[in-house]
């Protein structure tokens, strides 16, 4: 990985100014990412609150070129643009070395886009695409999605007499890219950033569709201080609620592991949306979500065959 100083020097390809939430870990992971390739970037954009908060007619903040498409289609958009690049290049129009990313919600990744990446990415079209997971439709006012994880409180799926928040386990939508056999899969966090810059460099350098899950946490939907943000995506590492690993070529590897595991009591309770479940009655439910935890650490354990380090990748 490059230097701090080296990682210093390579311009900024988003601006400030821009109109997303301060606290939003959306646009830092989107800064993070990019910071992994020195090289001409072409981005696709779904709607989401990426778009809606950076692209306000007639304004931009985007330094690159930036390709706004619907929910459902950014893939497939992008899979044309790269098709075109790659056939401009056969014919010597072009000689730069472009890359391409695509930047999608968990909305427009999970639920409403899945059809057109899992095309893209079966057809093998040379293209990151990076997912910022804040678990819910936060740009419409934070219905549940895919990846809204089970107990959390949203518009479309509240806490109140009936149920107590989501009744669904979350997909794992990392896992359901791998099962494409893409030669490069992983998740992160907007925390360990030297993590995620680590993961984006190997997906940019890569050759074929890649994939990276970004935990992105969203103050107004998670109902937290918007301070907190960093915080919060620690503790969903240190907890177990969102494990940092990577799958190369059909390798499961971790990337991080806690010394000591925190239970996840301490990473529900920083949130709003998880507030019902510290209520008397919902007691067994918070015994249901670490059961939860621990059963999906169990099962990455067996599939990483190559353990890191327990160093903090700082």
């Amino acid at each position: 990985m490059a230097t701090i100083k080296e990682l210093s020097q390579i311009p900024e390809r988003l601006s400030g100014g821009h109109r997303l939430c301060a606290g939003c870990g959306a646009s830092i992971a989107v800064r993070q990412v990019l910071l992994g390739t020195k090289d001409p970037v072409i981005i696709g954009g779904q709607t989401g609150c990426l778009e809606v908060g950076t692209t306000i007619y007639p304004y931009t903040a985007w330094k690159t070129p930036w390709i706004h498409n619907a929910f459902e289609n950014a893939a497939a958009t992008m899979s044309g643009v790269e098709t075109a690049y790659r056939a401009l290049l056969k014919k010597g129009k072009i000689k730069e070395d472009i890359k391409f990313v695509i930047f999608g919600g968990d909305g427009g990744t999970y639920d409403i886009g899945l059809q057109a990446l899992s095309g893209m990415v079966e057809r093998g079209h040379n293209i990151l695409y990076v997912c910022y997971d804040n678990q819910a439709y936060m740009n419409t006012s934070v219905q549940r999605s895919g990846s809204t994880p089970f107990g959390a409180s949203t518009t479309t799926a509240p806490a109140g007499k009936v149920l107590q928040g989501k009744s669904q386990f979350r997909k794992e939508l990392t896992e359901i890219m791998v099962a494409h056999h893409i030669p490069y899969a992983a998740q992160a966090t907007i925390y360990y950033w030297k993590d995620l810059v680590n993961k984006a460099t190997k997906a940019f350098q890569t050759k074929g569709p890649t994939f990276i899950n970004v935990l992105s946490p969203c103050h107004r939907g998670w109902r937290y201080e918007q301070e907190n943000t960093l915080d919060i995506s620690k503790l969903a590492v240190e907890t177990g609620f969102w494990p940092l690993y990577e799958v190369e070529n059909g390798v499961w590897r971790w990337t991080y592991k806690p010394k000591e595991k925190k239970p996840i009591t301490e990473f529900l309770k920083t949130q709003g949306r998880f507030k019902h479940l510290f209520s008397d009655k919902n007691k067994q439910l918070l015994e249901e979500i670490q059961k939860l935890v621990d059963n999906r650490l169990d099962y990455l354990e067996k599939l990483c065959s190559v353990t890191a380090t327990e160093q903090k990748p700082e």
